[in-house]
């Protein structure tokens, strides 16, 4: 499935070459700083969700959005200052809780099964969880059936094959999953956070592209390389390539 530019919104944001340089100079403090690259990717994903649900000229103002394995809660300071009315679902309590308190509008719940009616919601988001679940279809699913007509189901996830699949176990995921993890356990004397076959699944883009390409229920307004800049779209083009080389899918769909 060939991949969609996005349309012009109302905003400033664009996928340009000094964003995607940002993100992965931030990106390399993920475990020794979280806030700092939490922080920068939240505030890019307002961008991005502004960019894609500016159709109505009021971004995200007003909108109720749902953050599915929403963590510690770095998101929520730049949805509530967009304008949005921010739920947060995880489940895991230690997650929720991981600044120090949980915050009003936390759920603790199964993305698989969301414990929300059908159209709850404007905008459904999920950063970088998809790959931590085994059924990343009926993840997906859910957010779509939860989302009202019209809203935005936006998705990225992190590619099993790029050089960051394997999480702190990279790059020893490219000699398997159970490999990586039980080199890590020899190595620190425990298990790695993000344990393969338990927290962590082989997710690739071509599974997500053509579940994207036969389903009947949203519209696809993108399904590119989500830190890349736009003249990388064609990456999600070439099969093999797109598993190594674009790190992480975004597919971002308007519910019909």
């Amino acid at each position: 499935m060939p991949p969609h530019q996005p349309a012009p919104g109302p905003q400033s944001w664009r996928p340009s070459l000094r964003r995607s340089v940002r993100l992965f100079a931030d990106f390399r403090h993920e475990q020794d700083d979280p806030r700092r690259f939490y922080t920068a990717l939240a505030a890019d994903s307002v961008g991005q969700l502004e960019h894609y649900a500016g159709g109505s000229g009021r971004g995200l103002d007003g909108a109720r959005v749902l953050d599915v394995g929403g963590g510690p809660g770095f998101f929520r300071d730049a949805f509530t200052a967009a304008g949005a009315t921010y739920f947060a679902l995880d489940a895991d309590v230690g997650e929720l809780s991981g600044q120090g308190g949980i915050a009003s509008g936390s759920v603790i719940g199964d993305g698989m099964r969301l414990p929300f009616r059908d159209g709850a919601v404007d905008v459904c988001y999920s950063s970088n969880v998809l790959e931590h679940v085994p059924d990343r279809v009926r993840m997906v699913e859910e957010m779509l059936r939860v989302t009202r007509p019209g809203g935005i189901v936006f998705v990225s996830f992190t590619l099993w094959w790029g050089p960051w699949g394997g999480h702190e176990t990279s790059p020893w995921h490219y000699l398997g999953g159970g490999y990586a993890r039980r080199r890590y356990r020899r190595r620190h004397g425990h298990e790695p956070k993000n344990r393969f076959g338990e927290s962590m699944y082989a997710a690739t883009a071509t599974e997500m592209l053509r579940w994207a390409a036969r389903q009947q229920r949203a519209e696809v307004l993108a399904a590119v390389p989500r830190y890349h800049p736009w003249w990388a779209a064609w990456l999600m083009r070439v099969p093999v390539l797109r598993e190594v080389l674009s790190w992480n899918l975004l597919l971002v769909l308007r519910k019909h």
